[in-house]
Parts: C-alpha cells; sequence; structure tokens
C-alpha cells in the first residue's frame, strides 16, 4: 500500500474538474448531483463548490452537513471523500475562489442572485488506484 499524503491527494483531485457530490436528502435518501471544483483544492483537504442558494443541494446540506465527494481521475485513480459542507454567503470567499470558467454557469459572475459558495472540509479520504490504494483521516494518520 502506497501512503499518500493529504497534499498528494489535493493535487490529484485538482486535476479532476468534475466529481459528484452526495448528501442525504428528504426521506433519508442520498442525492447525488455533478459539480466542478475548478481546481480549487486547498492542500488540507478543503474543496470548494458554486451554486444556486434555492437548490435541493444547499437544502440537504443545510439540514445535515455531512457529504461525500467521488472523484475518477486518470490512471484508474479514484478517490471518496467524508466531509462536512457549509453554505457561505460572503462575497469576499466568492472573489477568493471564482475563476473565469464559472461564467458559463453564472453569467453575472460573484454579483449572480443567488450565489453561494459551498465548502466541503475533508474528515476522511478513502483512494484507489494503480500507484497504490489507503485511507485518511483529518489529522492526515493512516485510518
Amino acid at each position: 500500500m502506497t501512503e499518500k499524503t493529504l497534499r498528494d491527494l489535493a493535487e490529484r483531485m485538482a486535476k479532476i474538474d468534475i466529481c459528484m457530490l452526495c448528501s442525504k436528502t428528504a426521506g433519508n435518501r442520498i442525492g447525488a448531483r455533478p459539480m466542478s471544483n475548478n481546481s480549487d483544492v486547498d492542500y488540507d483537504g478543503t474543496s470548494y463548490f458554486f451554486t444556486l442558494d434555492d437548490t435541493r443541494m444547499v437544502t440537504d446540506i443545510e439540514n445535515d452537513p455531512q457529504v461525500c465527494l467521488t472523484f475518477q481521475g486518470e490512471d484508474w485513480f479514484s478517490l471518496a471523500m467524508e466531509g462536512k459542507a457549509k453554505v457561505v454567503q460572503e462575497k469576499a470567499a466568492f472573489r477568493e475562489h471564482w475563476v473565469d470558467d464559472l461564467d458559463r454557469w453564472f453569467a453575472d459572475g460573484v454579483e449572480t442572485e443567488g450565489l453561494v459558495l459551498l465548502e466541503v472540509a475533508a474528515e476522511r479520504i478513502a483512494y484507489w488506484g494503480g500507484d497504490g490504494d489507503g485511507e485518511l483521516v483529518l489529522d492526515g494518520t493512516k485510518a
């Protein structure tokens, strides 16, 4: 087994534009939707996603912040990240994480009405791939 650090995993995650964000919905079901991380992945495992405040995903997260992100990359690399999400509404945070490619979904940029930023902080990350598999918990130690 090849052990990786949060930094190693963040570098791999940054190369994968689309992931699936899974949340618990009403009725105790699982909802999943594709999200773009715009290569905005901190070395501490925090991921950021833009969406609108009137989506089911935002309601799900407000009711239960526990989420899962799944990534599939090159060379059979796969990653499942379990963590807590929070809904951020500050425009300063929008500007910090905004990239021009987001204009295709949010034509008015950070001024888009109802825009929110989802911040997902990793608690546990499992990964698999041609160069090994393993698991990290929040403090970066093997689970």
